[in-house]
């Protein structure tokens, strides 16, 4: 159960934070909430797909880890085995919080630090510092600060993304049939991407004003990630062989 609580350097001066990468911790999930702002570093290691919300029909974009619930394949007994962390990733256990009472005028609205206090990275014994002595931010918690600003744009800019792709008629469901090495056939659905037929065919000028919104870049970013699905079949493979040497 989680309990959502804003931060503050009184009540939480002598909190710690532990960075470790574990299923303990709540990294052991199958795909993760990403944005198009960083796309360029999520298609380097994961394969990009898109999600519809059933209820209100929006698209998000997701970074995949796994096939299965509950399954992270770049989990490892070291650690997370992959050069880049997605940020909804890194932000935890922090949370983006707003004001109850917002500016209705139009200026930014600043954003408040949240956690939950439930997570088991919580505690006052190890891990990173979040308060410095005498109450200032530790550098650990400015960069957390960094992070959540970047998911609050990358959620705002994801809608306009997904506005863009719709227009144009940019997204297609697929489903992908995997054979693994133990025999077994796995069907992958329930997912969109990038309809690379259709980009094929837009007149210059729909190309014109993609690269103007500076959507074309993010758009090639997620068809080239579909190419990591090989080697996120090859992690399971080895998952599968090293479990079965293990059950055995």
């Amino acid at each position: 159960m989680t309990r959502h609580v804003l931060l503050d350097n009184v009540t939480h001066k002598d909190l710690k934070i532990i960075t470790q990468r574990g299923a303990k911790y709540g990294d052991n999930i199958a795909s993760v909430l990403t944005f198009p702002a960083e796309f360029k570093d999520i298609q380097t290691h994961y394969p990009i797909c898109f999600s519809q919300d059933p209820k209100t029909q929006k698209f998000h974009a997701l970074a995949i880890m796994g096939f299965e619930d509950n399954e992270n394949l770049f989990l490892e007994n070291h650690g997370w085995d992959a050069s880049y962390i997605p940020l909804m990733i890194q932000r935890q256990p922090f949370l983006i919080g707003l004001p109850k009472s917002q500016r209705s005028n139009g200026e930014p609205t600043q954003l408040q630090v949240h956690i939950d206090s439930h997570n088991p990275r919580v505690n006052t014994t190890e891990g990173q510092t979040v308060f410095l002595p005498h109450g200032g931010n530790s550098d650990y918690l400015q960069n957390i600060s960094a992070i959540l600003e970047a998911v609050y744009t990358g959620q705002e800019e994801s809608a306009v993304f997904f506005e863009f792709l719709l227009n144009y008629e940019l997204i297609e469901a697929f489903t992908l049939e995997i054979e693994l090495d133990n025999g077994s056939n796995n069907t992958f659905s329930g997912f969109y991407t990038v309809n690379e037929d259709k980009l094929a065919t837009l007149p210059i000028e729909t190309l014109q004003k993609i690269i103007v919104n500076g959507w074309l870049g993010s758009i090639y970013m997620v068809i080239a990630s579909m190419a990591n699905f090989r080697a996120l079949i090859e992690r399971k493979n080895h998952y599968c062989s090293a479990s079965s040497i293990t059950s055995n």
